[in-house]
């Protein structure tokens, strides 16, 4: 082990850190930190650009764990640097309400860049992030002034490998040049089920190189200097991303658990943990003990790292002073409030009233919107003139050109999304776009965006059967159910222009929660009383004479119009109904209760909800006295007016559907 008496000192603090946190909480995975101890703190000492003393800092280099389930890792790290992770943190490791939970989560501990877990997806984030530091740098350096030049890092295993939405980001960084990603491979041959022959036997080097990807390689996990000798030999390459793999021993130092499967996912066992200190040479037996020239050596190089930050200060305020301009976009860019004034911006708000695509309407309130927000950044997965998300003379993000505000995603969902939240973590606005049937390869990175709290934007055009003859394929049905069922989501179903404008302004001036923009590929009706009351998730779109209507007609989207010719029919047959507009339920349920029984009146029992797909989460709304028309199977290949006449979406339908509970 080329390490002197320190740097061994301080190698195996992380790994007895990590082995005790995780024998202490009975639960955990200590195989990654041993084996991966070395490069972690080679990286983490010699080369990550870091300030613990300020863990936001613009400039510092990313740092990302894509093999979330070794958190323990990262926290001894975060908790030697001194980032406010204590001793006690380290005890309390998986239990309830502390800052060290089983996987790395965004916003809940300090230092931790992106909430990871599902293996891969910290790979994909973090070409995102990469991207976001190609764009500032292409808008904001100047020569002699590199203010945004900075790395992401991303350390993941076999599992990140073998996952494809890993392969999908590579894929796009190794097109893209992205010289400031620099992927770690820990390489150790062990999944859970066992020796990884038997299932991933592929040479992962040729696949990186074939990506595009300088691939470098470390035979010896333990060897500091090799690995450090990689790390800068990936810094030195200045048009590909680099990848590194190096070799380690899961469970490294525990005899009994040293290279075998058993190491991956369960505490080492208490005699396990007595013979690790032993192989390692800890004399301490005392459990979370750090010997004090351990944390002597973290605090020297955190001052260290500090005063790189102090220097990045110092050119920063001088190219502020040189280029006032500069400042001033660097300021707007970085403004999370810069759209809030939009609420009262006629010009932001105007429209024609005629029928549309919400899709179009889409378009037109995004290239509204990208002159008014500078971070406005993204994209579809080949799909940018269906998705109408092509933001005009923005540039396109390519490997020329950074500066760019389109990105071209290619047929990449998965990767897509998780690249988006990389974006937004790296402090863009960022959308991602695809068809609304597609979102099933989104929705587990839609999770993690509302898992970490970030507003990242998704736009899902083709909403319903009314995609026509393309057919079931592409008809989505049970989608809309999917993502309303999900935490901290909010889904906008628009009915026209109006309300496609409200979904926008919503999604750009949210700070904590992502959104999904569910719009029509065929042209809907302009309502007549349609309103920012949409902001509201739910209002009246047309009352009723009585103070007590006999019903109320609940729709969203394509269907609203339905329930507003509905209401005519009925009147003419002596029936007199609400039409409520439910363009976002989320949004619905944040009003008070006073609103919400505004809208919808306990007193008044006769409901029918009106939406073309699946009725899953309507029962909440229509009550056992109500009805719903819906989707009840997949659709069919035909016309989408012949669609929505046999599917039941029609004026008589949902007029027979009313008298049917009256």
């Amino acid at each position: 082990m080329n390490m002197n008496n320190i740097d061994t000192l301080s190698v195996n603090a992380i790994r007895v850190l990590s082995a005790d946190a995780i024998q202490k909480a009975n639960s955990g995975h200590p195989g990654l930190p041993l084996g991966c101890a070395p490069m972690a703190y080679e990286l983490w000492t010699k080369h990550l650009k870091h300030n613990p003393a300020n863990p936001d800092w613009a400039n510092r280099d990313r740092f990302i764990l894509s093999a979330g389930h070794g958190s323990a890792l990262l926290y001894s790290l975060l908790h030697l640097f001194g980032y406010g992770l204590t001793k006690e943190d380290m005890v309390q490791f998986r239990q309830l309400g502390s800052l060290t939970p089983g996987h790395p989560e965004y916003r809940h501990t300090k230092g931790v860049e992106a909430t990871t877990g599902p293996l891969g997806a910290g790979m994909a984030m973090a070409v995102g992030m990469a991207m976001a530091e190609a764009h500032l740098a292409a808008k904001f350096n100047k020569e002699g002034y590199p203010v945004v030049d900075h790395y992401t890092f991303a350390l993941g295993g076999d599992g990140c490998m073998m996952e494809g939405i890993s392969s999908e980001a590579f894929s796009m960084a190794g097109t893209l040049g992205l010289s400031k990603l620099i992927v770690i491979y820990d390489s150790n041959d062990i999944s859970i089920e066992g020796n990884t022959n038997i299932t991933f036997t592929e040479d992962v080097a040729k696949r990186m190189e074939a990506f595009g990807f300088q691939t470098l390689y470390v035979e010896d996990g333990t060897d500091l200097a090799a690995i450090g000798a990689a790390i800068e030999a990936a810094k030195a390459d200045k048009e590909r991303p680099s990848f590194i793999t190096v070799k380690t021993q899961i469970g490294y130092g525990c005899p009994a658990k040293q290279g075998k499967a058993s190491a991956h996912g369960e505490p080492l066992g208490v005699d396990n943990v007595a013979a690790l200190r032993e192989t390692l040479g800890w004399p301490y037996a005392e459990s979370f003990y750090v010997p004090d020239e351990v944390y002597a050596h973290f605090n020297e190089l955190a001052t260290a790292k500090a005063a790189d930050e102090a220097a990045w200060n110092v050119l920063f305020a001088e190219y502020c002073e040189k280029f006032p301009e500069m400042k001033k976009a660097w300021d707007d860019m970085f403004n999370l409030d810069i759209a809030a004034h939009l609420l009262d911006n006629e010009e932001f708000w105007a429209h024609e009233k005629k029928a549309d695509a919400t899709r179009n309407i889409s378009g037109v309130a995004l290239n509204r919107l990208k002159d008014i927000v500078p971070s406005l950044i993204g994209g579809s997965a080949d799909l940018g003139p269906s998705n109408k998300t092509i933001m005009k003379d923005a540039g396109e993000f390519s490997k020329e050109n950074y500066a760019g505000r389109n990105i071209h995603f290619g047929v990449r969902e998965l990767a897509m999304a998780a690249i988006g939240n990389g974006m937004v973590l790296h402090g863009m606005r960022a959308y991602v776009a695809t068809f609304f049937v597609f979102s099933d390869y989104v929705k587990p990175m839609a999770r993690l965006s509302a898992l970490m709290n970030i507003p990242t934007t998704y736009v899902l055009t083709h909403d319903s059967i009314g995609v026509g003859e393309d057919g079931p394929t592409h008809e989505p049905i049970e989608q809309l159910a999917m993502f309303r069922s999900m935490p901290n989501f909010r889904v906008f179903r628009p009915a026209d222009a109006m309300e496609t404008f409200a979904a926008w302004y919503c999604a750009i001036t949210s700070k904590g929660t992502p959104t999904a923009l569910v719009l029509t590929r065929q042209n809907i009706p302009a309502l007549e009383n349609s309103s920012k009351e949409a902001l509201k998730g739910a209002y009246i779109l047309e009352e009723s004479t009585k103070e007590t209507p006999d019903a109320i007609l609940i729709a969203t989207g394509s269907e609203v119009c339905l329930a507003v010719e509905a209401k005519k029919v009925l009147a003419e047959e002596g029936i007199d109904v609400r039409v409520v507009s439910m363009p976002c339920m989320e949004l619905f349920e944040e009003q008070s209760a006073k609103y919400k029984e505004s809208v919808l009146p306990n007193a008044v029992r006769k409901r029918v909800a009106v939406e073309a797909l699946i009725d899953y989460g309507w029962g909440k709304y229509v009550g056992l006295d109500g009805a719903i028309v819906s989707m009840t199977g997949f659709g069919a290949s035909a016309p989408a007016n012949v669609l929505f006449e046999k599917f039941g979406f029609t004026t008589e339908n949902v007029v027979a559907t009313v008298k049917s509970i009256l």
